[in-house]
């Protein structure tokens, strides 16, 4: 069966929710960041914090790293649709950049327009689908204010007072969600998950904070590692890799245009002169379902 949107999987029409039992879902990643998908713009399936928690369960549920909900964009909004975004606990982010991409993708299958705009609780993110099926996303104006990130005192956001370990000296900005940066000399002799929780935590971040681990390359290109909030390390964060490249044009160690390796692909990013951060890459269905949401708690 082709890769459709959620609203097309059966027999071309939007699937008629009579109820919370057998609702359908898609299972999608970009670079590895791995997303399960509900289709909320016909009626509500009573996707609770806690039902979201649980179907993202790895062990139990379906597991992701972020649970996706599409629902009817606000009255008066320009977007195409609003993408409510979980952490596996059940807790509400604002920004995805993947999960932003998998979605532009999946609403271009659907209605043939190659320029979605997607809104979440930060803002617009307007896309576009590009030729081979990539898709690229504005994620938005950096912040770098200490009150923007946030952080728990006044601090220079490009020196932040954070050590752990052997990392140091993390820049921190936010995409809509809070991001460190820690730059090292060689990334893969890191022990991230043992270093990712403890910074996550760091009492700097009173809203806990996404870490990344960035070693510079070459002036255009970035190896990086994410320890994600709640998520732990995950295979690629597209706002992390926004971060890093505004992190790593500040600090003077690249230029504002960079390709970004994670541990599941390369990400294409841009750090435009208005203060944009432009991520470009692949997405990929994995498979859909359906399933009994009352087997999952509310």
């Amino acid at each position: 069966m082709p890769y459709l949107p959620l609203s097309v999987l059966r027999g071309g029409g939007r699937i008629p929710y009579k109820r919370a039992m057998d609702a359908s879902f898609l299972k999608m990643h970009g670079c590895g960041n791995d997303f399960v998908v509900f289709d909320e713009r016909a009626g509500s399936l009573g996707l609770t914090p806690a039902r979201a928690a649980a179907i993202a369960n790895r062990r139990t549920g379906v597991g992701c790293d972020q649970f996706i909900v599409l629902e009817p964009p606000p009255p008066g909004s320009k977007a195409d649709v609003f993408m409510r975004i979980r952490n596996p606990d059940g807790g509400e982010a604002g920004a995805c950049g993947n999960a932003t991409r998998c979605v532009a993708w999946l609403l271009e299958r659907e209605n043939g327009h190659r320029t979605p705009v997607i809104q979440t609780i930060s803002g617009l993110l307007p896309s576009e689908i590009l030729p081979g099926g990539r898709v690229r996303v504005d994620m938005g104006a950096v912040r770098l204010d200490w009150r923007d990130v946030p952080l728990a005192r006044e601090m220079d956001t490009l020196h932040v007072d954070l050590a752990e370990g052997p990392v140091r000296d993390p820049a921190a900005c936010s995409m809509g969600n809070p991001h460190a940066t820690f730059f090292v000399d060689d990334v893969m002799a890191l022990p991230v998950e043992t270093l990712g929780p403890l910074l996550e935590h760091a009492a700097i971040f009173p809203d806990r904070a996404n870490i990344g681990f960035a070693q510079v390359l070459a002036p255009d290109r970035i190896r990086l590692r994410v320890w994600e909030r709640t998520a732990g390390l995950t295979l690629a964060c597209g706002s992390a890799a926004c971060a890093t490249v505004v992190n790593a044009a500040r600090r003077g160690l690249t230029g504002r245009r960079v390709t970004m390796i994670v541990d599941g692909g390369t990400l294409d990013m841009e750090w435009r002169g208005d203060g944009h951060v432009l991520m470009t890459g692949p997405t990929a269905v994995s498979f859909h379902g359906t399933m009994d949401l009352d087997r999952y708690a509310a």
